[in-house]
């Protein structure tokens, strides 16, 4: 299992509808809305690293606002 925050650059006046498009993407955990330079977190639970890869490229990045994307692999200590 890998687990992922995704931090999203979101198009202005785009906010709350790319939000509520990506809390409909099965592997998503959890999405919030934040202040700061990103405009949402959402984290990601997939099945491996490809899995991982090919919902932020053909899910996230596919959603109407979505600018730009930073994904932050959790990682195990």
């Amino acid at each position: 299992m890998v687990e992922a925050y995704v931090l999203v650059t979101i198009a202005i006046g785009k906010v709350h509808d790319v939000v509520a498009e990506l809390s409909k993407i099965d592997c998503v955990v959890m999405v919030d809305a934040v202040t700061g330079p990103y405009d949402a977190v959402i984290r990601i639970k997939s099945q491996d690293l490809g899995d991982l890869t090919k919902t932020v490229i053909q899910e996230l990045h596919k959603i109407d606002g979505v600018i730009d994307t930073t994904t932050a692999i959790v990682i195990d200590m």
